[in-house]
């Protein structure tokens, strides 16, 4: 197997939690491939390091201009969801990703410091190949690490539930959601719940977080109605008589219900679940984000 494709899924994996996007993931990646091309790979003493160091210094030069761009997004930004499930064999280096609340936790971090606490918490590298990466010295290196790791401990859930327990919750939601049970929906939600979707401004999907058990209910009982999947239809293109289906699959390494037309992914649904209830709710709906997954079996 060439040197490169013998990584690519571990670069793929770096370039991925750095930017929580597969788009962008993959072009790091593309890039990466189109440099080691132009390198005379006996002068090389380590593939594997240089290949990290050079995915990892082009996801940081991304994040930093995706960041600016995002200032201009639409309604809330959301990661872009990646396929876990089983049957994913190019994903296989993915399995034990980062999860979908960890990597909004990552968000609020500043590139460097994402970067810094990927590349020694998910991957383990040594500070000291850290900081060449990174282009800093080592002590600040560490600095780094710190914040970030301090930040990520105060932000992220405080919960875990088991993958059993969180199926057997994502089944019940998306059985109440496809019949429209109202009753059945509200009793699986906390009272705080908080429902964060992101449509990008190329699907409808609320431009605010909406939270309560009630108001989270009643509205994604609303986005069901024969006349809002209508209008939801026409905003992604596709006819506004067309029917959707709901199926589950594994995405960012959690239970994830998707919903599907056509054969094409239209929405999904990531759950954060607490003591058996729902306490976050994450919808990506922008086609941009979702259109490399497949539909999921009912």
């Amino acid at each position: 197997m060439p040197v490169f494709e013998e990584h690519r899924s571990l670069l793929i994996a770096v370039a991925y939690r750095i930017l929580g996007s597969v788009a962008d993931a993959e072009d790091c990646v593309q890039e990466a491939w189109l440099r080691w091309s132009g390198v005379d790979e006996s002068t090389v003493a380590d593939p594997k390091g240089y290949l990290v160091t050079v995915t990892s210094r082009l996801a940081i030069d991304r994040l930093r201009w995706a960041r600016s761009r995002r200032e201009s997004y639409v309604g809330p930004w959301l990661p872009e969801p990646i396929s876990t499930a089983p049957d994913a064999a190019e994903r296989a280096e993915l399995a034990d990703t980062v999860e979908m609340a960890m990597l909004i936790v990552l968000e609020t971090l500043s590139p460097l410091e994402r970067a810094v606490f990927v590349l020694r918490e998910a991957f383990d590298l040594p500070f000291s190949e850290i900081a060449e990466i990174i282009g800093r010295a080592e002590p600040a290196t560490r600095q780094l690490a710190r914040r970030a790791r301090e930040h990520v401990r105060d932000k992220r859930p405080r919960f875990d539930v088991d993958a059993e327990e969180r199926r057997r919750v994502t089944e019940r939601f998306m059985s109440a959601s496809a019949v429209g049970d109202l009753d059945a929906l509200i009793g699986l939600l906390a009272d705080q719940v908080t429902m964060v979707s992101d449509g990008g401004g190329k699907a409808r999907a609320a431009l605010r977080a909406i939270t309560g058990a009630e108001n989270v209910g009643r509205y994604l009982l609303s986005i069901n109605s024969p006349e809002n999947i209508a209008r939801f239809m026409i905003s992604i293109g596709m006819a506004q008589d067309a029917e959707l289906s709901f199926g589950m699959t594994t995405l960012n390494n959690s239970p994830a219900m998707v919903l599907a037309s056509g054969g094409r992914v239209v929405a999904v649904v990531s759950l954060l679940i607490n003591e058996g209830k729902i306490e976050e709710i994450y919808l990506v709906a922008n086609p941009d984000k979702i259109g490399h997954l497949a539909p999921a079996s009912p």
